[in-house]
C-alpha cells in the first residue's frame, strides 16, 4: 500500500519544520580527487563508533562533493569555530569549486586530504563503509588523524541560521 501524495509531502514539510529546530554545529567536509579538492558545509556529521574509531557524514547525491566520495575518496570532517561563519556561507554555495578554498588558511595531511588549519577540530577519515538511503549516500569514515585547535566555541546552525553556542563557562555539566 502507497502513501497518499498529499500526505507525503505534509509529513515531509512538517518534518523540514521540525528539524530547524534542532541546533547542529556546522562542518566542513573536504576531499581530493587527483588534482582537484572539494568542500561543502554540512550539519549531518555524527560519531559511530569508539571501537573503531568511526564517524558519518550524510550527503546528498547531488552535491558537487558527491562524485569524489562516491569514488572512495578519504575526507576531513572540519569543526567550524564561530568565526568560521564566512567559510561556512562560502562552503554552502556562495563559492563553487576550487574558488572555496580561498576562505581561510588550507592545508593537506600527508595523504592529500584538505583540511582547515584553525578549525575547532580536524577528524580525518578513511572511508570504510557507505550506503544509500532516499536522496542521500551515509559515508563512513574510520577515523585516521584528529587535530584540536582553540577553545570550544562551535559555530551552530538553527532555523535557517547561523550563531554560537553559550560562552564558555556557561554551560551546564553533564
Amino acid at each position: 500500500m502507497s502513501a497518499n501524495p498529499e500526505t507525503s509531502t505534509a509529513l515531509r514539510d512538517d518534518m523540514l519544520k521540525a528539524m530547524r529546530r534542532m541546533a547542529r554545529s556546522v562542518a566542513v567536509i573536504s576531499c581530493r580527487q587527483g588534482e582537484r579538492r572539494y568542500s561543502m558545509s554540512v550539519t549531518a556529521v555524527d560519531s559511530l563508533s569508539a571501537d573503531p574509531p568511526s564517524l558519518l557524514i550524510c550527503i546528498n547525491r547531488n552535491a558537487s562533493i558527491y562524485p569524489p566520495l562516491d569514488a572512495g575518496a578519504d575526507f576531513c570532517i572540519n569543526l567550524l569555530a564561530a568565526d568560521h561563519r564566512d567559510i561556512a556561507v562560502d562552503c554552502s554555495g556562495r563559492l563553487k569549486g576550487e574558488e572555496r578554498f580561498t576562505s581561510g588558511e588550507w592545508e593537506d595531511d600527508l595523504l592529500g586530504v584538505p583540511c582547515l588549519r584553525d578549525a575547532q577540530a580536524n577528524l580525518v577519515c578513511s572511508q570504510d563503509g557507505r550506503f544509500d538511503y532516499g536522496t542521500h549516500a551515509v559515508f563512513i569514515g574510520r577515523l585516521r588523524e584528529v587535530r584540536l585547535a582553540g577553545e570550544v566555541s562551535p559555530l551552530v546552525y538553527v532555523d535557517g541560521a547561523y550563531t554560537t553556542s553559550a560562552p564558555p563557562g556557561a554551560l551546564c555539566p553533564a
